[in-house]
């Protein structure tokens, strides 16, 4: 059979009229249609008697109603917010029918619910307050930061998490010596309510030393009493910070005689804390697990991100004591960090990711970023832009924003809010994908993942500084039918090639191409089938 090779070309002008290769930024993702949709993950774990709180992740115009067939005993949904709340106590799997509707038509779709011993059966996507404000964070910015995820629309993504990073402790106080919060956080108990009064869910951080990176305490003491020297020497500013000028930070990070992880976790449950981020290297089995027992004696569903640069040696105790683990240290706006992670340090976590457990190749940078009092736009291209969330979407990476959510523009939105590139990332088998073509060292990569529906989702990237010419057959994945090959970013077909016929199109510099094929791999009997090359 003579090979047909079917050419896409990718679009040279778009609607701003900026060249695919120009740093003018182009936005991709079409806008979401005015009748309901709902996004985001098919599948939601919690354990039997913890609060649950989940919402509804759907686009179109408001006012918009739902409704939810099956739920397990103990939960209700708000028909207004499509929040769904509550306690199931009766382990099991249930098949939930959700539906929404307003004036321009409805939807609906199943969701399963997985009452038992796991939790984040999908990777938790949200937003953290590091790579924005650094150790300038407050309570107000939070807020904001909050606010700008619920009128720009995100948490109808599936977007949820609000995480509030270094920066917000003070010292120990009351009866259980619990670190209460410096001056910047007037309200914590108040910032959660508002957070799950709006459907979304909050995130803290800590870390088993005696001081923190940014040199605030953390869960380890010298002193029972919960005092801490450079404290006592007012050796700190007015938040309770490190002076590092007059004591350097190495000598208040190490491990204290004594552990006050049961007191603060009870602490953070009261609050109303559903994430936690805990920061320390080298990551160790001993302080990991006497962490995940604090956090399950409180009988909250608090979600543990170990953080950072967790060694594969301990993979397997990441997977038993933790949800979430980052992979690699701090992430900065620049290409080769992004890509020095992506493509050189995710390969060898493949095997370890599954429903309840992601690795974590770090917080996104994309938008306006600046580990500070300032920010400035991201130092990305737009194609790097999107490697960038391409890769982490493959890679089933946590999805953390760290912009300043409150001056999101279309086109940061765009990035962040393409339902079918969210759909990859949260798909519910939870595959890591694999690279099977390519590497750093040869200047381009291609990425496979399995969905649960049998389609394959693929990811050209270009490593290169010219266009380069990237495709496939389907017959070069082991796929003997012809195939539908459709633009995730775009959210169209843009080809129907057969079983031996080569697909190609051009990706731009350090660009992709992400695609899915459908059907994907056949499911059938093949009577009488013989392949012929």
């Amino acid at each position: 059979m003579m090979k047909r090779i079917i050419c896409i070309v990718a679009l040279a002008v778009f609607a701003a009229g900026a060249t695919l290769y120009s740093q003018q930024r182009y936005v991709l993702t079409p806008e979401a249609p005015s009748t309901p949709r709902i996004n985001g993950a098919r599948v939601y774990g919690a354990r039997p008697g913890a609060d649950f709180l989940y919402k509804i992740p759907a686009t179109g115009v408001r006012p918009m109603l739902f409704k939810a067939e099956g739920l397990p005993a103990g939960l209700k949904l708000d028909k207004y917010t499509g929040i769904i709340s509550g306690r199931a106590k009766k382990k099991g799997t249930y098949v939930v029918k959700l539906m929404a509707f307003n004036s321009e038509g409805n939807y609906e779709r199943d969701f399963k619910i997985v009452i038992g011993d796991r939790i984040a059966l999908t990777p938790p996507m949200g937003w953290n307050s590091w790579n924005c404000w650094g150790n300038s964070v407050d309570q107000e910015k939070v807020m904001s930061s909050a606010k700008g995820m619920l009128s720009r629309g995100l948490d109808q993504y599936g977007w949820s998490y609000i995480n509030i990073d270094d920066g917000w402790q003070g010292t120990r106080s009351g009866k259980d010596k619990a670190i209460a919060p410096n001056r910047k956080f007037p309200d914590m108990k108040g910032l959660g309510d508002f957070l799950h009064e709006n459907g979304l869910k909050f995130g803290i951080y800590s870390g088993p030393w005696m001081g923190t990176y940014a040199g605030h305490i953390g869960e380890g003491c010298d002193n029972e009493d919960g005092s801490y020297w450079w404290i006592d020497k007012g050796l700190v500013d007015d938040v309770y910070k490190l002076d590092r000028s007059r004591a350097p930070r190495d000598t208040v990070r190490f491990f204290g005689k004594y552990s006050f992880a049961d007191v603060d976790a009870k602490q953070w449950a009261e609050w109303g804390v559903d994430y936690l981020k805990y920061d320390w290297y080298p990551n160790d089995m001993y302080y990991m697990k006497q962490m995940r027992e604090a956090l399950l004696a409180t009988g909250r569903d608090i979600v543990y991100s170990i953080s950072n640069t967790a060694p594969v040696a301990v993979g397997a105790s990441l997977m038993e004591y933790a949800e979430c683990w980052r992979t690699t240290g701090d992430i900065r706006d620049n290409w080769k960090s992004i890509s020095g992670i992506g493509f050189g340090g995710q390969d060898i976590w493949s095997g370890f990711c599954r429903p309840g457990n992601w690795p974590d190749a770090d917080m996104l940078v994309v938008g306006r970023v600046g580990w500070g009092p300032t920010t400035h736009e991201a130092n990305l291209t737009p194609d790097e832009q999107y490697t960038h969330i391409s890769l982490w979407a493959l890679f089933s990476s946590p999805m953390l924003i760290g912009c300043d959510m409150a001056e999101m523009d279309d086109f940061t939105f765009g990035l962040l809010c393409n339902s079918e590139v969210i759909d990859i990332n949260q798909d519910e088998l939870g595959i890591h994908a694999v690279r099977i073509e390519g590497g750093m060292d040869a200047g381009y990569a291609v990425y496979l993942k399995p969905l649960y529906d049998g389609k394959l989702a693929v990811g050209l990237f270009n490593l290169g500084d010219e266009p380069r010419k990237m495709g496939f057959s389907p017959y070069s994945l082991n796929i003997m039918e012809g195939q539908t090959i459709h633009d995730v970013w775009r959210q169209k077909d843009v080809a129907v090639v057969g079983p031996d016929d080569k697909w190609e199109t051009e990706v731009a510099p350090h660009g992709v191409v992400l695609v899915t094929l459908a059907p994907g791999y056949f499911n059938g009997p093949r009577p009488g089938f013989r392949w012929k090359k």
